[in-house]
């Protein structure tokens, strides 16, 4: 798939997770298997969708509780 094709696809998903909230999870599981997309292609992942992807992870990855 083209790397503008899938830089598409993500903005859109971004989108619909800015719009359907209730659907976050869904939409960020997308959003990584397209992300991961383009680093199994070996295309470097541009500095906002780095920055996206880190956004995921601090939004989305449960904390670890200290015991």
């Amino acid at each position: 798939m083209a790397f503008e094709d899938i830089k598409a696809e993500i903005a859109l998903l971004f989108e619909a997770m800015n719009n359907k909230p209730e659907d976050a999870h869904q939409l960020e599981t997308m959003l990584r298997e397209k992300l991961n997309t383009l680093k199994a292609e070996g295309m470097p992942l541009p500095d906002d969708l780095v920055r996206l992807e880190k956004q995921l992870d601090k939004t989305f990855t449960p904390r670890k509780k200290k015991r």
